[in-house]
């Protein structure tokens, strides 16, 4: 089984609460009845790297709770202890020392893993106070676009050193503070590098003016860095038409925050409840009033023949018999659902195409291509796009699939082992990115779990 993955792991990158590095593949398969289920899922990824960053930006001792427990959040925990910035954390709850927006550290050298939302997020962070920094990550990390706000931050007075590459990981940040102004960006790319100059721009030293050029991908992200920077007492001003943001001189107000689940992660086991036509409830959310905007696959399973119910603190869905196909979605707003979707769509009466989700190229690996790839070894039939797929309903033939060191791959790729037996994945480590007990999670609701060491 030695040669099973094409794409070797980059284990240098996962955090020590990994589970299964050790592990070389998994293989899944049917549970023997209808998974029927009340669960929990861990917090948002995306709000616990943004709360944990403007709490240690803040003045005073912040609380958090539900935060995540993945290798994105320990590389963020690790950056802001090594600025000097004291977390205590336990489980799900973090309390944060925050720094006033003066790294108590002024230099060192700071290793992002494999996360693309601390390494668009911490160089504007950085970049408040005075310092110098060597920033580094993971391989796939130092390919993934970085241009757009390393530009905008050299507008505002940053300074980069380059090891490789121009504009990409690694490189070293000598920073003396942000000087305010108007600076473009475009949305096109990745709505992070805007998110990331807001979390940093109250502390320049004048108001920073944000135009975004073009439709933002992902645009209720944007909108989550707003509501969660005003929960910490910022108030930044947004034009109509979203494309201009104002935000004045300030500063962050500790807080003590629970963080909502993270519904990226609630997919795949809506997803499951919807291929055993089973029944999976999710507590702790309210679906209809998330910011979140994976919320959306409720909508496509609803669509897809499935029943969905939702209340203040819960959200469940109850699997149909048969799943229904022949339709087009945009996954422009929740494009983490793409790779869900296209399993699901295997199972489907009709064709399911996805569109809108060019972006996704540039995430842990190439996703549209490598679903793609993943398919046609099972047997199924998938129309590749620049923008999506259209996968056509099939019989998977079991085969050794790659999960391209992606935790979206893999975990997406499980889902077909749900429907079929000896569905084999080669490094199943890489869902720590997420969740790191995944594999125990899907074995506890009776999903067949055996592991290739």
């Amino acid at each position: 089984m030695s040669n099973q993955s094409t794409h070797q792991p980059d284990r240098q990158a996962r955090s020590p609460w990994s589970l299964y590095n050790e592990k070389q593949a998994v293989v899944v398969g049917p549970p023997a009845a209808a998974i029927e289920a009340t669960i929990r899922v861990p917090g948002s990824k995306s709000m616990t790297s943004r709360a944990l960053l403007m709490a240690a930006l803040a003045e005073g001792e912040s609380e958090l709770g539900g935060v995540l427990r993945s290798d994105d959040s320990y590389w963020c925990i690790e950056a802001l202890r090594r600025l000097g910035v004291e977390v205590a954390q336990g489980g799900e709850r973090a309390v944060v020392s925050g720094c006033g927006g003066k790294w108590p550290n002024r230099a060192g050298a700071i290793f992002l893993g494999a996360s693309g939302i601390l390494a668009r997020f911490l160089p504007a962070v950085l970049a408040v106070s005075a310092g110098e920094w060597e920033l580094a990550g993971s391989r796939r990390l130092s390919e993934r676009p970085l241009a757009p706000l390393l530009a905008a931050l050299t507008e505002l007075g940053a300074r980069f050193d380059y090891g490789q590459e121009e504009r990409r990981l690694p490189f070293t940040l000598r920073a003396n503070g942000l000087a305010g102004g108007r600076l473009e960006l475009p949305g096109s790319v990745s709505s992070q590098f805007i998110s990331g100059l807001l979390l940093a721009a109250p502390y320049a030293a004048s108001p920073v003016t944000i135009g975004v050029a073009g439709e933002v991908v992902q645009r209720d992200y944007v909108g989550i860095t707003l509501a969660m920077m005003a929960s910490f007492g910022a108030t930044p001003e947004v034009s109509p038409d979203g494309r201009t943001i104002v935000v004045p001189v300030g500063a962050y107000r500790a807080q003590s925050l629970r963080l909502e689940p993270d519904v990226s992660t609630c997919g795949y086991f809506w997803a499951l409840a919807a291929l055993t036509a089973g029944r999976v409830r999710i507590e702790g959310l309210d679906a209809r009033r998330t910011s979140q905007p994976d919320a959306e696959v409720l909508q496509a399973l609803q669509r897809m023949g499935c029943e969905v119910a939702c209340g203040a603190d819960f959200a469940e869905v109850r699997g149909a018999s048969r799943l229904r196909g022949g339709f087009t979605l945009s996954m422009r707003r929740w494009s983490d659902q793409t790779l869900t979707m296209a399993a699901l769509a295997v199972f489907a009466d009709g064709p399911i195409t996805l569109t809108g989700a060019a972006h996704i190229r540039e995430h842990e690996c190439d996703r549209i291509a490598a679903m793609c790839a993943e398919l046609r070894k099972l047997g199924i039939r998938v129309d590749e796009r620049e923008d999506g797929m259209t996968v056509y309903p099939g019989q998977p033939q079991p085969a050794p699939l790659d999960s391209h060191d992606d935790h979206r791959m893999a975990m997406a790729l499980s889902l077909i082992g749900s429907r079929v037996p000896g569905i084999t994945i080669a490094d199943p480590g890489c869902v720590s990115k997420t969740c790191p007990d995944y594999w125990d999670r899907l074995a506890a609701l009776g999903v067949d779990v055996r592991w290739i060491d």
